[in-house]
């Protein structure tokens, strides 16, 4: 859920001229956004993906990093997301989740049931994740 895309030109600048940043979120006005803020920053490594309930259409295994902030507490289907998260990460990458506006217990309930993730390092502002193996 990217959203209006607070962090979006931090994260195209982390992610250089020879990375790409999906800034992904299911609502229209939050990609309007995106575009926006890709055209006032010349943002060129930025693709606004529209999300069609848990689907990106983002290709497999094709991120080292997935942000996922402030979000997590209003997703109705946290399995889903995760499988999908899952999907577009590289067997080596890894999930930042931040807990949004619920207790870290709920937060790491819905992980473990999802079972696609597994949580290496907690702090008090997000988990860390790897993608479990197999």
């Amino acid at each position: 859920g990217c959203g209006p895309g607070v962090y979006i030109k931090k994260a195209s600048e982390l992610a250089g001229s020879s990375g790409k940043v999906y800034a992904v979120d299911v609502h229209e006005l939050a990609i309007k956004a995106i575009e926006k803020k890709i055209a006032k920053y010349k943002l060129s490594n930025v693709a606004p993906v529209q999300a069609d309930g848990y689907v990106t259409m983002i290709p497999d295994n094709c991120t080292d990093i997935i942000y996922a902030l402030d979000m997590f507490h209003m997703v109705q289907d946290p399995a889903a997301l995760l499988a999908e998260l899952r999907r577009i990460v590289k067997p080596n990458g890894f999930l930042i989740l931040e807990d949004g506006h619920q207790p870290r217990a709920k937060t790491l309930e819905k992980v473990a049931g999802a079972g696609s993730w597994k949580v290496v390092e907690e702090v008090k502002t997000h988990i860390k994740c790897i993608p479990e193996q197999g």
